[in-house]
């Protein structure tokens, strides 16, 4: 098991992508911490879903838009668990709607989660994982990060930001043995999208992805666990595409 003996916290886990890679950072040997802002029976199954496949975890509530209750789910994380190893911000929310008929701030509740969350949790763990070195963050994004989309103006600025965050945490904290990458999501059914998947079950957006499928949370994860584990030792700043190559064409990448 590639990740035994390391200590992770997951960020926004009790569903979805979330959910997947703490499930799959478990079955590599990590323990983990759960959290989640408030579904908590929801992440307490996670963590039963550990425990009886024989790892260890806990489920902790915090919301990670606010920099102090940020502060305190990585303390708790390092009191329950042992000193963190591995941080995955993962936490997300969307507002979707065209910027002409949105209030003048919609924007920010959208860019607090996203990229507020994960830039309070890097901060929580910075001095701990600088002193400590060989320490792994990865953030997960989306492509839209780095596309336009309409509808998505909130979303794929946040995204941006978190884009942008992660080469410069990555050119901060190489010099200590910290690696920050991110997993740029492609569409990918959960929660969070279904109300862009809502008018054709997502047919029409199938049809413009090179693979003609959308992702599973599992191959989310699984480029997640690859960039917080050894096999990625000499990756940082990097922004992994995982999205069927989707950002990979002009227009429907097709006359």
């Amino acid at each position: 098991m590639k990740l035994k003996d390391r200590t992770a916290l997951v960020t926004g886990a009790s569903r979805g992508i979330g959910r997947a890679i703490a499930l799959g950072l478990a079955e590599q040997g990590a323990a983990v911490a759960v959290n989640y802002r408030s579904r908590r029976e929801d992440a307490l199954a996670v963590v039963k879903e550990i425990e009886t496949a024989g790892g260890k975890a806990v489920a902790i509530g915090a919301d990670v838009a606010d920099p102090q209750d940020a502060a305190r789910l990585v303390e708790e994380a390092n009191r329950l668990l042992g000193p963190l190893n591995v941080l995955v911000n993962n936490a997300g929310v969307s507002d979707d709607g065209l910027i002409y008929d949105s209030p003048a701030d919609a924007w920010l509740n959208v860019m607090k989660t996203n990229f507020g969350g994960a830039y309070h949790c890097t901060h929580a763990v910075m001095e701990q994982f600088m002193a400590q070195g060989e320490a792994t963050i990865v953030n997960i994004s989306s492509a839209m990060g780095e596309r336009g989309w309409i509808g998505q103006s909130n979303y794929s600025a946040s995204k941006g930001a978190l884009n942008s965050f992660t080469r410069c945490a990555a050119v901060e904290l190489a010099r200590f043995g910290v690696r920050v990458n991110a997993v740029l999501a492609g569409f990918t059914p959960t929660e969070l999208v279904g109300e862009v998947m809502q008018r054709d079950g997502g047919k029409s957006i199938k049809r413009q992805i090179p693979m003609r499928r959308f992702a599973t949370v599992e191959q989310v994860a699984a480029a997640a666990l690859f960039l917080a584990g050894p096999d990625s030792g000499y990756t940082t700043g990097e922004l992994l595409c995982v999205d069927g190559g989707f950002s990979a064409q002009l227009g429907v990448g097709r006359p």
